[in-house]
Parts: C-alpha cells; sequence; structure tokens
C-alpha cells in the first residue's frame, strides 16, 4: 500500500495487528514449538508458577523490542500449515497435542480455576454445605485444567476419552456440572484436533455433541458448547469441501446474518438490554461524564457518535448537559455515520430530536451518509470554530482492524477534526491470533463469561436472551469458522490499540474518581451487579463478569 510520504505528514507503514497478543502471542508462541517435549513437560510441571518480577522484565523488554522493530502489516498473517496432518502420523505411534503454546495458554487459565477452587474446597470443609454452584466460564476452565492433566496420557485415543471426573479434587460438582464439564472437554479436543488438520478425528469428537440440545435449551455451558461446536463443523466442512450442503449452509447463514443485523436495530431489545444488562450503562455513564467534564466551559458542543444505533446512549449525555447549572448549553449537534439504515437512522433522530424538546435543549440531528467510511470528509461533520467536539466510539474500530484502509482513513478524519476528547469502546479481547487453536480458547472463555451474564441477568427474558445469544453465536463463527480476509471482525485488547493511536499521536487521558464512582454506583443498581467489575487499567477502565475482563474503554486527545 503506497502513500504519500511528504504530502501526508501523518502517513504510517501499516500495523500488524497480529504480532501484538496480550498473554500468550506470537512471541511466546516461538519459545514453546521450539522447546519440544521438554518444553511439554515444563508446561504440566509449571501450571501453579507464576514467572518471577526479573523474568517478567526480561520478557517485558523483549517484547517492546520486537514490536519497535517489527514493521507494521494490516495484512492478515496467513496460519502455518501444521506439522500433525493426520495423513503422515505412523501407526502405533502415540500423537501427543501439538500446539505446545496452545497448551501453556490452556493451563494458564487452570491456574486461575485451582486457586478459586481451593478457596471453595476451604469454604466447604469450614460450613459443612456443598459449594456454590459454578459459574460458566469456571465449568470451562475446569475442562480445561481437565483437558490438561489427561493431555499426555488419555487423550491417545480418541474413541477412549476420560469421562466423569470424579476425584479429579475440583470439590463437590452437581451432576449437570459433570456433564457440562465432559462436553466442554470433548469441544478442546476437537478443536485440538481441529488446529492439527486432523478432521476425521475431529467430526468423530464432535459427534459426541450431536446430542447436546439445540443452542437455545440446556444449561448456559450446553447452548456455548453447541455454538461452538457448530462453527467448528462449518470450519471442516469449508477445509474439506462439503459440496451441496456447504453451498446449502452459506445461503443459510446469509440469511441469518441479515436476522442478526435486524435483531441489532431492534429498539425493543436494545432498550431490554440496557435495562438488564449492566455493561453499557456502566460505560455510558463513565464515557458521558469524562466527555461532560472535558467540555464544562462550552456552550456550543457537538457529539459526533460513530454507531448511534437506536439512540438510547445519547440521552445520557443530552440529559447532563440540560442539566448544567452554569453556562447553559447554547446548541447541542449530535452527527453520526450512516452506512445502511437510512429509515432507521431517521427514525433514531425523530425520538432524540423529540427528547430534547421535552429538556428545552437545543438541539440539531444530523447523519453523513456513505456507503463506505473512504468516502467520509472531514467537510461532512459541519465543525464549527466555537464548538467543543467531543467522539464517542462504541465496537466500531474492531470491525475495521482487518479493513486497512477504511481503519487508517476514519482515523486521519479524527485526526483533522481534532475532537476535545474521543471515547473509545472495545471487547477486551484477544480474538485475532493466527494460530487457530489459541484464538478458539481465548473466545471460548470469553464468550463463557458473557453467555453466563445473559442467563444471569435475562432468566426470564427468554425471547430477548435467545436474540442476543443468536447475535453472539455470529462472532463466534467469526472467530471459528472463517479464517484471514474472511473475518471481518477483529477483536483486540487495550494494549493493541494503544499502540496503534500513539501512531496518530494520541495520548490517552486518565478517567477521574468521578467517573470511576458513576461506573461503580450504576453497576450495583443492577440486581446481579456485584457480578460486575469495574477495574482501572492504565488510564483506562476495564469492565467484566465474574473477573473476567469483557469491554475496555478509554479516553483520548490528538496533540
Amino acid at each position: 500500500m503506497q502513500r504519500d510520504m511528504v504530502s501526508d505528514p501523518f502517513s504510517f507503514t501499516p500495523l500488524n495487528f497480529n504480532e501484538f497478543q496480550d498473554g500468550y502471542g506470537s512471541i511466546q508462541e516461538d519459545h514453546a514449538v521450539f522447546q519440544g517435549e521438554h518444553g511439554f513437560s515444563a508446561i504440566l510441571r509449571g501450571m501453579d508458577t507464576l514467572p518471577t518480577a526479573e523474568e517478567q522484565n526480561q520478557q517485558d523488554d523483549f517484547n517492546f523490542d520486537h514490536f519497535m522493530l517489527e514493521e507494521f502489516n494490516f495484512e492478515p498473517v496467513p496460519q502455518p500449515k501444521q506439522l500433525c496432518q493426520e495423513t503422515r502420523e505412523p501407526k502405533n505411534k502415540q500423537v501427543l497435542p501439538s500446539s505446545l503454546a496452545s497448551l501453556e495458554l490452556l493451563s494458564s487459565y487452570g491456574r486461575w480455576f485451582k486457586r478459586v477452587e481451593k478457596q471453595n474446597i476451604s469454604r466447604s470443609v469450614e460450613t459443612s454445605v456443598s459449594p456454590q454452584k459454578l459459574s460458566t466460564e469456571e465449568i470451562v476452565r475446569l475442562a480445561g485444567a481437565r483437558y490438561i492433566q489427561h493431555s499426555t496420557t488419555q487423550w491417545l485415543d480418541d474413541a477412549c476419552i476420560p469421562m466423569h471426573p470424579y476425584g479429579f479434587g475440583f470439590g463437590i460438582l452437581s451432576e449437570e456440572e459433570y456433564r457440562d464439564v465432559e462436553l466442554a472437554q470433548f469441544l478442546l479436543a476437537a478443536a485440538e484436533r481441529v488446529g492439527c488438520q486432523q478432521f476425521v478425528r475431529a467430526s468423530m469428537l464432535l459427534f459426541h455433541l450431536q446430542w447436546n440440545p439445540s443452542g437455545g435449551g440446556g444449561s448456559p455451558v450446553q447452548r456455548v458448547v453447541f455454538h461452538f461446536a457448530q462453527a467448528l463443523l462449518e470450519r471442516i466442512r469449508r477445509e474439506t469441501g462439503g459440496g451441496k450442503v456447504a453451498l446449502d449452509e452459506c445461503e443459510n447463514k446469509n440469511q441469518e446474518r441479515e436476522l442478526v443485523e435486524k435483531l441489532k436495530s431492534d429498539t425493543n431489545m436494545a432498550l431490554i438490554c440496557h435495562q438488564k444488562i449492566p455493561f453499557n450503562q456502566v460505560m455510558q455513564f463513565a464515557g458521558v461524564q469524562a466527555i461532560v467534564e472535558h467540555v464544562a466551559f462550552q456552550t456550543k458542543i457537538h457529539f459526533i457518535n460513530l454507531d448511534i444505533g437506536c439512540g438510547v446512549k445519547c440521552t445520557t449525555l443530552m440529559q447532563a448537559l440540560a442539566e448544567r447549572n452554569e453556562r447553559q448549553v447554547e446548541l447541542l449537534k449530535i452527527t453520526t455515520i450512516g452506512l445502511k439504515g437510512k429509515t432507521e437512522l431517521e427514525k433514531t433522530g425523530k425520538r432524540l430530536v423529540s427528547f430534547a424538546e421535552s429538556l428545552n435543549l437545543p438541539f440539531l440531528y444530523k447523519v453523513v451518509f456513505v456507503k463506505s467510511i473512504v468516502e467520509i470528509k472531514v467537510e461532512q461533520f459541519d465543525v464549527e470554530d466555537d464548538e467543543a467536539v467531543a467522539v464517542y466510539c462504541p465496537n466500531v474500530l474492531r470491525t475495521m482492524v482487518s479493513d486497512s484502509d477504511s481503519l487508517e482513513h476514519l482515523m486521519r478524519v479524527m485526526r483533522k477534526i481534532r475532537p476535545t476528547i474521543m471515547i473509545v469502546l472495545e471487547l477486551e479481547a484477544n480474538h485475532n491470533s493466527p494460530s487457530f487453536v489459541n484464538r478458539f480458547i481465548e473466545a471460548l472463555f470469553f464468550y463463557a463469561a458473557y453467555f453466563d451474564c445473559i442467563e444471569t441477568c435475562m432468566k426470564q427474558d427468554y425471547e430477548c436472551r435467545m436474540r442476543i445469544e443468536g447475535i453472539l453465536s455470529e462472532g463466534i463463527r467469526n472467530i471459528v469458522a472463517l479464517e484471514d480476509g474472511e473475518r471481518k471482525v477483529r477483536n483486540v485488547k487495550i494494549d493493541v490499540w494503544r499502540r496503534f493511536f500513539a501512531r496518530y499521536r494520541m495520548v490517552e487521558t486518565t478517567f477521574s474518581e468521578s467517573s470511576l464512582y458513576q461506573a461503580n454506583l450504576v453497576a450495583k443498581r443492577f440486581e446481579y451487579g456485584n457480578f460486575c467489575t469495574v477495574d482501572k487499567k492504565g488510564k483506562c477502565l476495564i469492565v467484566g463478569w465474574r473477573g473476567t475482563p469483557i469491554h475496555s474503554i478509554s479516553a483520548w486527545k490528538f496533540l
């Protein structure tokens, strides 16, 4: 991709998102792969061992040097061929799982579970009461820890898979929890085989999951397993060529994706999610508080929302500005980008205009309609010199990670606008590893936590829960079934975005104690808000569920 470096002072070589992975990324994978059998033994022995401070510092330094020396490149990195093709396996030879880095990643989740489970067992002994029911993610963690324990012995023959984890030292489980652990183990084994391109063996393992109920029934674990198993089956059919079956399935998937897009614009569902699931309101109030603080002395405010949706999130800002006692707002302008759904965006505008009138708030609404992001121009936003511009970017950038032209163009436009503050919301997840199995493991634990949240918060809203899980299922499919350029949405963590934003001379600004207070206060108002966590990671906020990071919200300024 050629750029005119002279005429454009902010022209950069593209950034390779695949190079930067939180936790176990490409650097750790290289080390693990070359460790061989000794490395595998070390992984198993070191499951409860954390790196020393000196070792961690050395690793951080190495990562930093690697980042500085590596050429930036947006283009997707092709997945390297696996060395364990099933046609090359000698007969009667015991084959250990090949993705050692993936096993190390899996064992890192297992360490966390062992610490938690020891506490549960201790409480059980002290109170003589059965431990509290495990969450969806804890079930998956247990399955992962157990898969690691049996990886060198009992997983050598796919037809003989260890069942019933009695005596494993993880406390007392219910019958349903035992069954869920087994399902998750089968799923992990199948994913490992798919990663090694052993599609026949993977299909045999997935066959054991066929009795699992459909995506709408059963426990959250069973529903997560169902959606991941369906994505694995699609990947196998794509890899092996499914003929007419694959074509029919592709047509059905297109219809499902169209339905998902309609559901995303469903106002009623958006309101129910807003009322039941704490994530949106927690981030919304923290973000609005930060915006209000940065435009406190301005009377003309231009709010650019890059994905306005139903407009629910704008109402909080409108209320906050309408209630200002000093320096009353002379005009609030809200502008959004419209790539499609013109009718819905116009309806959103009418609702916001009506709401502004009820607050006696001077208001103007505008949609910048374009066919693609690269068509956006600064002039289309009609930014006045006396306006304070605030940009709100909710889960938009991740949809452009695989499209370097669009992402780069958007950032250049934002830089020219030079907003007073830019609020960025993204999923705090690493689903962009070039290693399929690593990507699968990260996604499995992330979605397990998300499904647990939906199950907990929306027990009485079956239809809405089903719709949300349908949207999440499309996200799972994007990560698991698709590869390279087909994966349009790429989730990366805040540390990756920090490196990316630095290229555009953006500096991160911290959230005030008031913003953090607002976020925690909102979480406590929800029935199950105690499970929603709000923590600081550097200057940004991480919103999670039962300790698992789900979203990041960060604030930025342009130098």
